[in-house]
């Protein structure tokens, strides 16, 4: 009896020796299958940062033509036989061909972003031109005869006037260009009927018709 005490200690001692190595071996083991698994995610390292995108840039917004202000434009044709005036604003232009005796022509219609126009008027006339820096170039067709014609911006008092009113009965419709150098080339008529125009003040519009004193206004489209 004195024996087996011992024993029985030794033997408890080897039963927990074996308990702590099962456990140690199991919780290694479950350690490992955790940290590979199929679909476990590593947590990003906190200096692991994605990079956004900076803003796109955006491209420069074509010119609009609504932007333009008014701007006249006046020059002689290519055969220096009339005078063609064009005044601008924004997208619209108005434009008046004038040989200064019978034959005259008001025309209208749009101005593009690149500068061309085509302006139409009255009998089929038609004017096509572009618009570059401080002139227009281009063609103006009366009666079916093209004129070429090259016209630079006009520094006021010169540019583009015109006058309507009545007088003694009769219906005055004037159209009058005044040139750079001075120079103008105008027609009133009476009833329809054409004539020379006689000269305005430039500084004013104040011109007299028939005895009757008119105020001839710039043109704007």
């Amino acid at each position: 009896m004195k024996r087996s005490g011992p024993l029985y200690t030794l033997f408890a001692g080897l039963a927990l020796a074996v308990i702590m190595l099962a456990l140690n071996a199991t919780t290694g083991e479950s350690a490992s299958s955790y940290a590979g698994a199929p679909g476990a995610t590593p947590s990003p390292s906190p200096s692991a940062t994605t990079a956004s995108p900076g803003p796109s840039a955006s491209p420069s917004p074509s010119p609009s033509r609504t932007a333009r202000g008014k701007t006249g434009y006046a020059g002689r044709t290519d055969d220096d036989t009339a005078a063609v005036s064009v005044s601008v604003r924004g997208d619209k232009a108005v434009a008046y061909y004038c040989d200064g005796r019978t034959e005259e022509s008001w025309l209208k219609g749009d101005v593009e972003d690149d500068g061309s126009m085509k302006l139409s008027g009255r009998d089929g006339a038609q004017l096509e031109g572009s618009l570059a820096g401080s002139r227009i170039r281009g063609t103006v067709e009366i009666r079916d005869r093209p004129y070429g014609f090259t016209a630079k911006k006009a520094v006021k008092p010169s540019g583009l006037y015109r006058a309507t009113t009545e007088v003694r009965g009769a219906k005055i419709d004037g159209g009058w260009i005044v040139l750079p150098d001075g120079r103008q080339v105008g027609i009133v008529r009476r009833d329809d009927e054409p004539s020379a125009a006689p000269r305005i003040d430039p500084e004013t519009g104040a011109v007299t018709v028939d005895g009757e004193p008119l105020t001839a206004q710039p043109v704007v489209p």
